[in-house]
């Protein structure tokens, strides 16, 4: 089964905490703190590789957690970094949003990794916090918690020529005669569920990928059919060779057809009429066919279209229509653009990471503060401890927190809501 498309969620590994830790060994009477600080959590890592060809695996998994890091130690001993999780998916897959459906990253060569989800900061222990006022510290720094997100894979073949026509025009046996992939034929429509790839030898080191794309009937464009599963397939692609029953076996006019599939590239994504299209006219060997393609032939060629006859079932114009195809790739220049929205992020700026982000805000009367930064803070804090409640304090004002509460108004003795916890505010 072919499968091109799939949601899931990912989460990257929590940073351990930091230790709160004493030296107390014999002959140590001003043993100091000794807490170290936490491991880093894993990443989930996505690399694109030549080796599997569908999103199968992740239609039966749904969630990929990587490891969280180990927390800190006595004697300063750091936490073990948690092992990243790398997952692997077909060279041509985009990587979306689940919530924006915004294009996160695109990869479209074999062996290319995207951090989807960063792991979380080990939290620094309480031996890192010491200094010549606070000289025993007992509070350590809490880990950050790692990204995660639902988020869309979506595969788009790299093919350097997609085959389209209606369904029974002959693509599938042209693909197989071309190539040594070997489709499912038969004399029905939509014989062809899935898209079928084949390479096409030329000489020695030179070669071209085709895909047969299925599901083109009117109304794809909309979803009619096979619709858009597998007209994203087409974007990829560097030329079209478009197929049509020249001999009109079935009662179909061979222009109408053209125009009408045209119409369903051109509605899906408006850049496809910019691709170079080869226009075939298959089933020449039939009675009558011949006489017939002339007037055919005459209306593409003055719309300036190449076209070819051939027959698929004798063999006669295939070797014509594959050095020209060649030919003509060899003018094209190899680049597997997405059509999709712009980027959302590129390189490394996807692998950034908001960690102080902090909001403050006035909602139904009540003073609310959150955030990762603060909910870190928050969690690191010993509010037993004398040191510790002050470097709390201490930070919230070097952050502008408490400038920002007084900007809207806060009080002396009201409540502050940080991360779900009520506090008093005082100055």
């Amino acid at each position: 089964m072919f499968i091109d498309s799939a949601s899931i969620f990912v989460k990257a590994g929590k940073g351990g905490n930091g230790a709160v830790s004493f030296r107390r060994e014999k002959f140590e009477p001003s043993g100091g703190p000794y807490g170290g600080d936490g491991g880093d959590g894993g990443s989930v890592i996505i690399e694109s590789s030549e080796s599997i060809r569908t999103l199968m695996d992740f239609r039966y998994k749904r969630r990929y957690i990587a490891e969280n890091g180990e927390d800190g130690k006595t004697k300063k001993q750091y936490g073990k970094k948690g092992k990243d999780l790398l997952i692997k998916v077909p060279a041509g897959t985009l990587i979306k949003d689940g919530e924006t459906k915004k294009v996160i990253a695109d990869l479209k060569e074999a062996n290319q990794r995207f951090i989807i989800a960063k792991g979380g900061k080990g939290g620094k222990g309480n031996a890192k916090f010491a200094t010549s006022t606070r000289q025993a510290p007992r509070f350590a720094e809490a880990g950050e918690k790692g990204d995660e997100k639902n988020i869309i894979l979506e595969l788009k073949l790299l093919a350097d020529v997609g085959l389209v026509g209606f369904p029974n025009v002959g693509k599938s046996t042209i693909l197989s005669i071309l190539s040594s992939a070997k489709p499912k034929i038969a004399n029905y429509p939509f014989t062809t569920l899935e898209p079928n790839l084949g390479v096409v030898y030329i000489g020695e080191g030179e070669s071209f990928v085709m895909a047969d794309i299925p599901g083109l009937i009117e109304g794809a464009a909309e979803g009619v059919g096979l619709g858009h599963d597998f007209l994203r397939h087409i974007e990829r692609t560097r030329l079209i060779v478009h197929v049509l029953d020249g001999s009109a076996s079935e009662g179909r006019d061979p222009l109408n057809d053209f125009y009408k599939i045209n119409d369903e590239l051109f509605k899906y994504n408006e850049k496809l009429s910019d691709k170079y299209q080869i226009v075939v006219l298959n089933k020449m060997d039939i009675p009558g066919a011949m006489e017939r393609s002339f007037s055919i032939e005459n209306e593409l060629k003055e719309k300036g279209f190449e076209v070819f006859k051939i027959s698929s079932v004798t063999k006669e114009g295939i070797d014509a229509l594959k050095y020209n195809i060649w030919n003509r790739l060899l003018k094209i220049e190899r680049d597997y653009k997405t059509f999709d929205e712009v980027l959302e992020f590129s390189g490394e700026e996807g692998n950034k990471n908001n960690k102080d982000d902090i909001i403050v805000k006035k909602e139904n009367e009540k003073y609310i503060v959150e955030g990762s930064f603060v909910e870190k803070l928050l969690y690191s804090t010993n509010f037993d401890d004398i040191d510790s409640l002050r470097y709390f304090q201490n930070t919230m004002r070097k952050r502008g927190i408490v400038d920002e509460l007084k900007r809207l108004g806060i009080r002396e003795n009201e409540s502050v809501f940080i991360c779900d916890h009520e506090f008093e505010f005082f100055e």
